[in-house]
């Protein structure tokens, strides 16, 4: 631990700081360095010289764009069910349904649940007659079940449960015992905007 005097680190202290790589004098140099070959230019130091390097801390979900911070909760969205918690009409126009669903959700990468605070990434579920929704460009990656959206949701779940905080939102109890046994939390439909 630093002593109380020292300036505070930049490094997180969940990361090892990395030795600073020695500066060659610009008229010294050796048999292994010619001098045009200088590995860093002499610079001032800065806080960003000890910055962590930016990449992943685990593998991002399939199709993920750059979420790969294991401190990013992910919350994935049992679309079918999250429609069908509203008695609206959805069953007239499934994928039109989705499509609301999905542009409801557009907000909570950036403004969280409840109890999850941002930022979050969102994974909408979608299967049978919704699963042709567009990728909307909003911040909701759209995962489309080729066979059941429970399936597809408990195979998500496995693979980021062990290295992210997972909460998968449905009201289907045999789903949210398949996924809470693999480490997932649980919310019901009303935790997200529909």
């Amino acid at each position: 631990m630093a002593a109380p005097s020292d300036p505070p680190s930049l490094t997180p202290l969940f990361q090892e700081p990395e030795p600073p790589e020695p500066l060659p004098h610009p008229s010294i140099h050796t048999a292994s360095e010619p001098p045009s070959r200088s590995r860093r230019p002499p610079s001032s130091s800065s806080s960003s010289d000890h910055a962590p390097s930016p990449g992943p801390s685990h593998p991002p979900l399939p199709g993920s764009p750059d979420k790969t911070d294991a401190t990013i909760p992910v919350v994935i969205v049992d679309g079918a069910n999250v429609v069908g918690s509203v008695p609206d009409g959805w069953w007239r126009d499934r994928a039109g349904a989705a499509i609301r669903l999905r542009d409801s959700l557009a907000a909570v990468p950036a403004a969280g649940l409840p109890d999850v605070p941002a930022p979050v990434e969102v994974v909408l579920v979608v299967e049978g007659k919704a699963r042709d929704i567009p990728q909307d460009p909003g911040g909701v990656r759209i995962e489309r079940a080729p066979g059941s959206g429970d399936d597809k949701i408990v195979d998500l779940v496995r693979e980021t449960a062990a290295t992210r905080r997972t909460i998968v939102v449905t009201a289907d109890r045999g789903l949210r015992d398949r996924v809470t046994v693999l480490g997932a939390e649980v919310r019901g439909p009303s935790s997200v905007p529909r």
